[in-house]
C-alpha cells in the first residue's frame, strides 16, 4: 500500500477543523494512535518535541486518540486540555477513532494492512503504534514500545525532508 491511497481520506480535529490526508503527500507525517492513561504516554513529550524541530519542515505528528484499549479519557474537550496541559502538544490530534472492529476507521482500515518490520499485519496491537507516512509513498509501520524518537525514526524522517 502507498500513501496515495489514503489521500482521499479526511480526519475530523479536536479543534473542530477536518484534514485531508491528500494534503499531506509532500509531508513526512507520523501517525499514532494516543491514549491519554496509557502507560507509554510519556511519548507524547517526545512526539511535540519531534513536532517542534522538525514542524517547520513538512513534518507534522499526527496523533489519534482512541479508546480501544479503554485507557482514553471520555470526553475529547478533556483529551485536549490533558494533552496541551501535560505535554504542550502542538500538533493535530484527531476526533476519537475506532481502530479495529465495527466503526473501524477507513485510515486505520488502510493502516493495518502495512506489515511491521517481520512482516507481520493485522489490528493495531497497542497505544502508541506509529505508522511513517513518506513523500515517496511508502509507510512504515512501528510498535508501540518504540520510541518514536528512535534512531531508525529518526533516520526515517531526516532523509526523507
Amino acid at each position: 500500500m502507498r500513501t496515495s491511497e489514503l489521500k482521499d481520506i479526511s480526519i475530523e480535529l479536536l479543534d473542530g477543523d477536518s484534514l485531508a490526508l491528500g494534503g499531506l503527500d509532500a509531508c513526512v507525517v507520523l501517525v499514532v494512535n494516543v491514549a491519554s492513561r496509557c502507560g507509554f504516554s510519556t511519548q507524547y513529550g517526545r512526539l511535540e518535541k519531534m513536532q517542534q524541530i522538525w514542524g517547520s519542515q513538512d513534518f507534522t505528528v499526527l496523533g489519534i486518540p482512541s479508546n480501544q484499549f479503554n485507557q482514553e479519557l471520555e470526553e475529547e474537550a478533556d483529551i485536549k486540555t490533558y494533552c496541551a496541559i501535560t505535554w504542550g502538544v502542538t500538533f493535530p490530534m484527531s476526533k476519537k477513532m475506532v481502530l479495529q472492529g465495527e466503526g473501524q476507521h477507513p485510515l486505520y482500515q488502510a493502516l493495518t494492512r502495512i506489515p511491521f518490520a517481520n512482516g507481520e499485519t493485522g489490528p493495531v496491537r497497542w497505544n502508541f503504534e506509529k505508522f511513517l507516512l513518506l513523500p515517496e509513498g511508502d509507510i512504515l509501520r512501528f510498535p508501540h514500545d518504540m520510541n518514536p524518537d528512535s534512531e531508525e525514526i529518526v533516520s526515517l524522517i531526516q532523509s526523507n525532508l
